[in-house]
């Protein structure tokens, strides 16, 4: 159903596995439109039509998420037990959107997004860098498809598959065995030149 549209097209212009260079590049330099259709695309299919659409631009999309409720549901949906938020309540107190923006964060760190694709929450709430909500909400889909646990919804080229945490471990073995064999390097260069030092010392005496 959620297949429909000009975003899908768009999400489709780079490799078939998913979003395209361009408009990862994109993201990292400036809000988007099309990423915008993207995302509200992804979070209806993603939560229901409960959560409703926001205006077209950059301000409609930062009114629709600013009280954290929507992004709440988000990250619950992505969970099939065990939700992440117990309590998802609208309310137009600052301190509280506030509050449930930044238990959002907390969980999609929990869930995979590593920090340097999170916003703060004053990016959202103060509208200081709506691109880096957008970031965030990619890297979102893109663990939530690559996790593959049958709780996304939505078309699964639309976020490109990570492989982060595999990366992660084998750079760590590769770190340490590193440490290891240039730990061992050492000890035999030195062993062998301080075993020249001394034939040499002995050579000049007799």
């Amino acid at each position: 159903m959620a297949n429909k549209g000009p975003q899908v097209g768009m999400a489709n212009k780079g490799p078939s596995y998913g979003m395209s260079r361009v408009v990862q590049d994109k993201i990292d330099k400036k809000y988007d439109t099309e990423v915008e259709e993207l995302v509200v695309q992804w979070i209806v299919a993603q939560c229901g039509s409960g959560v409703g659409k926001p205006e077209a631009g950059k301000l409609g999309f930062q009114d629709w998420l600013k009280d954290g409720c929507v992004l709440s549901e988000l990250i619950n949906s992505l969970h099939k037990d065990n939700k992440p938020i117990k309590k998802i309540a609208s309310s137009s107190m600052a301190f509280k959107q506030m509050e449930q923006i930044s238990q959002f964060l907390t969980a999609a760190e929990s869930y995979g997004v590593i920090k340097t694709d999170m916003f703060q929450t004053v990016d959202l709430w103060e509208g200081k860098d709506l691109a880096a909500v957008q970031r965030t909400l990619m890297s979102l889909g893109s663990v939530a498809v690559t996790k593959d646990d049958g709780n996304y919804r939505g078309d699964p080229n639309w976020f490109f598959k990570k492989a982060q945490e595999n990366r992660r471990e084998f750079t760590d073995d590769q770190m340490k065995a590193g440490k290891g064999v240039i730990g061992l390097q050492m000890g035999s260069n030195k062993g062998a030149s301080q075993t020249g030092m001394s034939y040499g010392a002995t050579r000049q005496i007799q």
